[in-house]
């Protein structure tokens, strides 16, 4: 994603430190406009029927609730842009624990104040919202979110979405959608309305969602207002005129402040009714818990950042303590407002203090300055955001998800906007369940773990060689993974890879060796993206091995496999390769062009005995693939490899050959053969060009005879060589049997 704090530079002559906070509020001045917006109507619908008369007092709630929940979540969130506010959903249950309670005053006819109960009860039910989410967050409860599948994260945005876009069309027309308010749609006058915020949703489209420029929406914003008035000159429609005909709002009454908790009020309060009140009082708990989570990991999916669930539930908590504790009601963090202030440009803690501050200064200058603002400006700019969110999670996230994790979205969707939320995260969470069903059981993703020091390739190396990765080893981790990766699991493969990277800061190169995995989900590919992300971070090199072509595809849908990222189909040769990477890395070109004098000097000891063996040796050369022995000839010479490698080869099914072991330069072959005389049991074959000296029997023999001392040096060499793959041998099957 495109960061236009950073790419975006209007004025290079500025101070960078101006400029981001510049960014963060025009991001914020944004983000207002939507909370601005959404808070009179939460207002309307909270305070609504019996309650209208008291509208003003809604207002206030409403906006002290905004500045609240935005000052304190913008400063304290692990998501430095974070907005807060009000919730669609969470205004929604507390409408109905408002309502809820002035049926019960009516129905018993209690003589309970209707204007102080009401602000009791909400400040109530903030402060008892706000200790749960407190309690979640400290027990670290609320890390369940992570298990709940991704269509359930993706229904969850995408209903989001439609709610938007319905609610932008009731902002514009003053109908809701609604199977008996469509003929009203077929007006002139709401044809009309709806074109002219289609337009501004498409002129937002073409230009601000293409530039993402910080200074791009306030500017539209602005000029579709101003263009609205214009054309209200030009057409001979006053500023009364077009508030009378659905043009502009009409200005709210002003806001009146009370805060609830005086004893009078406390005394008269219908307590008699709480216990039937309980059950939306634990609604409203419920729903801002779940949203606070929803959002987050939303939000987290939307801009690709990692946040602290158990900080976002501590501080979401403390600042609904606070709000209820001065008469306002729940909130949350913003999905829509979050995301807008990013896109505008918003990265750090300025932008939730400037929501906060507009929110204050509504309540100062009074909410009738929205009677100006023509309703089809604020409607296309929430037409648009809706429509935004449809398209990533009903068209493009088809991409990402098989079939039956695409109905699934999709069924939640329906589900949310025609029963609600709460019906539609539990029915989505057992879809989501019922469909992992079908794929695996939920078992540990980590069969064994292992490190270069103790599992190496198949490649017989010198000594300096094998010292330098005995001394280096760490630098290499590797996971065998298992069974079916899924949103819990590959969770816990990332938490684990997290402190893998802690423990082991030297670690550079991290294998997985997908050979036992059964498949790969797309939320999986999610935490895969966080592992790399994590990797990247510390210099270390990912590398997949025996990745299947279903696997490889959801990876690579999600753009996981890129830079950073290698592929190699066995884990023999992908050790193989790291090793060689670490000796590229510690051993200069001089060893690689040691002669054949200077190795065998080193093994004896002696430069009279290398000279000696090197008279009694035939130097050989053999091109890439060629058989130098056949299995079941005469072990009758053994092999010095001076430069190459060759490998071990047995037969195996399908007439095929395995390479059950290979061998470097400075290393030896057929040792054992030339001592006990036995056939050889494998066929030894170059894989690459490569320069041997061969000792055969009849020197070996001269040699024992003509010259005891060497004899018992090159009897001692081979004894020491036979133990040391002995005891790799041993750590191998100690390694495959965890």
């Amino acid at each position: 994603m495109t960061d236009p704090a950073i790419t975006y530079d209007p004025a290079t002559r500025f101070d960078p430190t101006l400029k981001r906070a510049l960014n963060d509020i025009l991001g914020g001045g944004a983000a207002s406009v939507l909370t601005v917006t959404f808070g009179l109507s939460y207002a309307l619908l909270i305070f609504a029927g019996p309650l209208s008369p008291y509208l003003s007092y809604g207002i206030a709630a409403t906006f002290i609730s905004s500045a609240v929940l935005a000052a304190v979540i913008g400063f304290g969130s692990s998501l430095p842009f974070a907005i807060a506010a009000p919730d669609s959903s969470t205004a929604a249950v507390t409408g109905i624990l408002a309502a809820s309670l002035v049926e019960r005053i009516d129905a018993a006819n209690l003589p309970a104040p209707l204007l102080s109960s009401v602000l009791i009860t909400l400040g109530l039910s903030t402060v008892l919202t706000g200790i749960t989410l407190c309690g979640l967050g400290l027990t670290r409860m609320g890390r369940a979110i992570r298990y709940v599948p991704y269509p359930v994260v993706g229904g969850f945005l995408g209903a989001t979405g439609l709610l938007i876009v319905m609610g932008a069309i009731r902002v514009i027309t003053n109908h809701p959608v609604q199977l008996g308010t469509l003929l009203r749609f077929t007006s002139g006058v709401t044809l009309s309305e709806l074109g002219a915020a289609c337009a501004m949703a498409l002129v937002l489209y073409l230009t601000w969602h293409r530039s993402r420029s910080p200074f791009g929406l306030p500017i539209i914003l602005v000029g579709g207002m101003l263009t609205a008035h214009v054309a209200f000159w030009i057409a001979g429609i006053s500023p009364e005129d077009a508030r009378a005909m659905g043009w502009t709002f009409q200005p709210p009454p002003p806001a009146a402040f009370m805060l609830p908790w005086h004893s009078d009020d406390l005394v008269r309060y219908p307590w008699s009714a709480v216990p039937d009140l309980l059950g939306n009082v634990v609604a409203v708990i419920f729903v801002t818990a779940s949203s606070t989570l929803f959002n987050t990991t939303g939000i987290e999916v939307a801009v690709h950042r990692e946040a602290n669930l158990e900080r976002e539930l501590n501080i979401t908590g403390a600042a609904n303590i606070l709000t209820g504790a001065i008469g306002g009601y729940t909130g949350c963090i913003s999905v829509s407002r979050s995301i807008l202030n990013f896109s505008s440009g918003g990265r750090g803690r300025l932008s939730g203090l400037t929501v906060a501050a507009m929110s204050l200064l509504m309540l100062a200058i009074g909410p009738d300055l929205l009677g100006f603002m023509p309703k089809f400006v604020l409607g296309g700019l929430l037409l648009y955001l809706g429509a935004d969110q449809l398209h990533k999670w009903i068209i493009e996230s088809r991409k990402r998800l098989s079939k039956l994790e695409y109905l699934s979205l999709i069924a939640i969707i329906i589900i949310i906007v025609g029963w609600g939320f709460v019906p539609g995260i539990l029915i989505g969470v057992i879809i989501g369940c019922l469909t992992f069903a079908f794929s695996a059981a939920r078992v540990e993703s980590i069969k064994y773990s292992f490190d270069g020091s103790e599992y190496r390739s198949s490649l017989d190396r010198s000594r300096d060689d094998q010292e330098v990765l005995l001394a280096h080893g760490g630098t290499i981790q590797g996971l065998n993974l298992q069974s079916y990766l899924f949103f819990g699991s590959a969770n816990r493969l990332y938490q684990h890879v997290k402190r893998l990277l802690q423990e082991r800061p030297e670690c550079r190169y991290l294998l997985f060796d997908f050979k036992l995995v059964t498949g790969v989900d797309s939320s999986a590919a999610y935490s895969f993206a966080q592992i790399k992300r994590s990797a990247r971070d510390l210099g270390v090199e990912l590398i997949l091995v025996h990745l299947s072509a279903a696997a490889e595809k959801v990876l690579r849908s999600s753009d996981f496999i890129s830079e950073g990222v290698t592929i190699i189909p066995e884990l023999d040769h992908a050790l193989e390769w790291c090793e060689n990477e670490i000796i590229s890395q510690h051993q200069g070109l001089a060893q690689e062009e040691a002669n054949l004098r200077d190795w065998f000097a080193r093994i004896l000891d002696s430069e009279r005995d290398a000279d000696e063996l090197i008279r009694r040796c035939q130097r050989i050369e053999v091109d890439a693939g060629e058989v130098i022995v056949h299995a079941g000839d005469p072990a009758d010479s053994m092999h010095f490899i001076l430069d190459g490698r060759v490998g071990i080869m047995v037969p195996a099914e399908d007439n095929r050959t395995t390479r059950v072991r290979s061998l470097g330069r400075y290393t030896t072959i057929g040792e054992m053969g030339l001592v006990s005389h036995t056939p050889r049991s494998a066929t030894i074959q170059a894989e690459v060009a490569s320069v041997l000296y061969v000792l055969n029997t009849h020197q070996f023999d001269a040699i024992r005879d003509e010259d005891p001392e060497l004899s018992h040096k090159l009897l001692t060499y081979f004894v020491s060589v036979m133990a040391e793959r002995l005891s790799f041998a041993n750590r191998t099957i100690a390694v495959l049997r965890r």
